[in-house]
């Protein structure tokens, strides 16, 4: 087998660019050309810890492209000062079968997945949507960040997490952008007056509650993607129209989603649209400036091929 190169953390952190890749992804949604089986969803369990952790196998494949993201999520893995997310991604020449590359998964999914949320808002948030407030400190919280930055006229950013110093943290890491930035230590006074609510928890209790909720927001659910987690809820599930990255695995996958409509919240018809049929002009996104919009990802790995075929081509470019 010939050398497989190795695109690691430092080369997609220094290579992305958010507007490119939102569009690459975007255009992956509007032409239907790849083939996505709904993912494998594992759950094991450690001697050592009490909380059971998850193994996600997602392959896509097109008539060019083919590839695989191998991730394990273990949400006790902050006792160890390492991310909960962990994981590879191969990725072949379909033609041939043969691989050629292998992509830190986690970096390659905190941007794509924080590129799918920004494509999903410049279909449902305000256009002059001005403030954001970011619930979680994890991984993907920065990313969301820059990416909701690069659709919308972000002027003021709030940081809410369980650890204030993350928080803070974050912040520093941010403090060079076109955009004021602040840690809070509370966020339910702060949650009725910003623009843009995006959550990246592995809670299984909701942070979103529909009472703080005002006119003309869009709530970006990101981080629950197992039956039992959930971070909004049922009120902000009523007063929210709500849209998801895709149906197959939104009305499956997240509790945000599936407990709602298992307890007679939330109705199959009440869901608006997917984002393939909002890349594909089918439907369309805000209808006016007082909706409260609910766009709900779990992942799809049509993101995750268009994205290893963004870092590739760069890749190879420099060699």
């Amino acid at each position: 087998m010939q050398n497989i190169p190795i695109i690691d953390v430092d080369f997609i952190n220094t290579h992305t660019n958010y507007s490119e890749l939102i569009t690459l992804i975007k255009n992956a949604f509007k032409s239907s050309k790849t083939e996505v089986p709904l993912r494998h969803h594992h759950n094991f369990s450690s001697h050592q810890e009490k909380t059971d952790s998850t193994l996600l196998i997602m392959p896509a494949w097109n008539a060019k492209d083919l590839g695989v993201k191998i991730v394990t999520v273990n949400p006790e893995n902050d006792t160890y000062n390492l991310p909960s997310v962990q994981g590879i991604y191969i990725y072949f020449d379909a033609i041939k079968g043969i691989p050629k590359a292998l992509l830190e998964a986690k970096a390659l999914t905190v941007k794509r997945t924080a590129a799918t949320s920004a494509l999903a808002s410049s279909f449902l948030s305000k256009k002059n949507a001005s403030s954001l407030l970011m619930i979680g400190t994890g991984a993907l919280s920065t990313e969301l960040i820059l990416a909701h930055a690069k659709v919308r006229p972000i002027q003021n950013v709030f940081v809410w997490g369980r650890n204030y110093k993350k928080s803070q943290t974050i912040c520093k890491e941010l403090n060079t952008e076109n955009f004021k930035i602040s840690a809070i230590k509370t966020y339910e006074d702060i949650i009725s007056k910003v623009d843009i609510i995006s959550c990246a928890t592995l809670s299984k209790t909701p942070l979103v509650l529909g009472k703080f909720l005002k006119k003309g927001q869009h709530i970006d659910l990101v981080g629950s993607f197992k039956k039992d987690m959930r971070e909004a809820d049922d009120e902000t599930i009523k007063k929210g129209t709500i849209f998801l990255d895709t149906y197959e695995g939104g009305l499956k996958e997240s509790g945000d989603i599936v407990i709602p409509l298992e307890n007679g919240t939330l109705n199959k018809n009440d869901i608006k649209a997917d984002l393939f049929e909002l890349c594909q002009q089918k439907k369309v996104g805000r209808s006016n400036e007082n909706e409260i919009t609910l766009f709900k990802s779990v992942g799809y790995a049509l993101e995750d091929l268009a994205a290893a075929e963004y870092y590739y081509i760069k890749h190879q470019s420099m060699l």
